[in-house]
């Protein structure tokens, strides 16, 4: 499994947000906001700022999702 910040896009995409306002807002940075785009895995302290930021609960910005390179068993 692997996450998928999809939610975390749609969400700011409803509330009219850019990923900068975010980053200002949840002290996120530069790098970690990358990280968020490109899917890769953040620290679950950046996780919950955002979600603090939003009024949100984590599963509304972020969702585990199969991994497509992976092999099942």
């Amino acid at each position: 499994m692997i996450a998928s910040y999809k939610r975390l896009w749609k969400l700011l995409i409803d509330r009219d947000m850019m990923k900068r306002d975010l980053c200002e807002q949840a002290h996120i940075s530069p790098t970690s906001m990358a990280k968020l785009g490109k899917g890769q895995n953040v620290s679950m302290d950046i996780l919950l700022r955002i979600c603090e930021i939003l009024n949100c609960d984590i599963g509304d910005i972020v969702e585990a999702v199969p991994n497509k390179n992976c092999k099942e068993i």
